[in-house]
């Protein structure tokens, strides 16, 4: 029995069946980079947190053919999938570009549902609306990358919009029925534990479910440029654990685990390196939540 209620647990009872995620590439940029907020993006994102996903350069199909390639070893002809769309503002289009390229995939008998991450500032009324229609056809996740509710933070981080923002645009996702799913970095430069503990319990009151990310350093982000020049360090295996302890703790048992932790692309990983390995970082956190409380 799981401490805690986690994905692959949630995705069993609701679709009856193992189902894993194919990272796709839908080919978009984010008002963080492309000039309308800025041209940098936040201080940490390096690929739009996409270095796992299929190129932009193939049409979908191509990708999918390729991500479920990937899985070869671990799903079989009766698996099902999730389209994930993870990289860069997945929202950031014109409603009729959307359309051509999620619509389609409401078709297919292999993909049971769809998920999009995107920012609260890319969701107007017509992209509401459209993403009613689309949840209609399939079940749809919508994730939306808060990080810290922390204002002296995200300013830091430059995320680009305020809490508000956010807290708005979960409170009209919620109202059309779309489920959301909030990532939550902890380890950010300057935050106390309280400060992350605090982050989490507000993703809780607006999310369905939530995502665990451990701050890490890539090289090639101004992120990296600050920790080089000594301005934070990042944590240690053993306090991440524990904090990932004391957040699971005050997650409601309704709110799904999507993620405890985040591990960047290992060629350009800098900090914290223990991160590189998944596997022991999963099984420690593991451990620790299994102990009598």
């Amino acid at each position: 029995m799981s401490p805690y209620y986690g994905v692959n647990e949630y995705f069993k009872d609701r679709f009856g069946c193992k189902v894993y995620k194919l990272a796709l590439d839908g080919g978009f940029t984010c008002p963080n980079r492309d000039g309308t907020l800025g041209n940098g993006g936040c201080i940490f994102c390096l690929e739009g947190s996409g270095a796992f996903a299929e190129r932009s350069c193939q049409n979908l199909d191509v990708q999918i053919k390729r991500a479920k390639q990937r899985l070869a070893s671990k799903a079989d002809t009766s698996t099902k999938y999730i389209a994930y769309f993870q990289a860069y503002t997945n929202t950031y289009a014109p409603v009729e570009r959307l359309r051509e390229l999620y619509l389609p995939l409401t078709e297919r008998d292999d993909i049971v549902a769809i998920s999009i991450a995107t920012r609260p500032d890319c969701l107007s009324e017509d992209v509401l609306d459209f993403l009613v229609e689309l949840n209609r056809k399939k079940p749809l996740f919508l994730e939306l990358g808060l990080q810290t509710i922390h204002e002296r933070t995200a300013d830091y981080i430059r995320r680009g919009y305020n809490l508000e923002c956010y807290n708005s645009s979960a409170e009209e996702l919620n109202r059309r029925g779309i489920e959301l799913v909030t990532h939550i970095i902890l380890g950010l430069p300057f935050e106390t534990e309280e400060m992350m503990l605090e982050s989490v319990a507000h993703a809780c009151k607006y999310s369905k479910g939530i995502k665990l990310q451990l701050l890490h350093v890539l090289e090639g982000t101004d992120l990296a440029e600050d920790y080089k020049q000594g301005k934070f360090k990042t944590l240690e295996l053993d306090e991440y654990v524990k904090l990932v302890k004391k957040c699971v703790d005050i997650i409601p048992k309704d709110v799904v685990i999507h993620r405890l932790t985040g591990d960047g692309a290992k060629r350009h990983l800098i900090a914290p390196l223990w991160s590189g390995d998944k596997k022991r970082v999963i099984n420690s956190i593991n451990s620790i939540l299994r102990q009598k409380r």
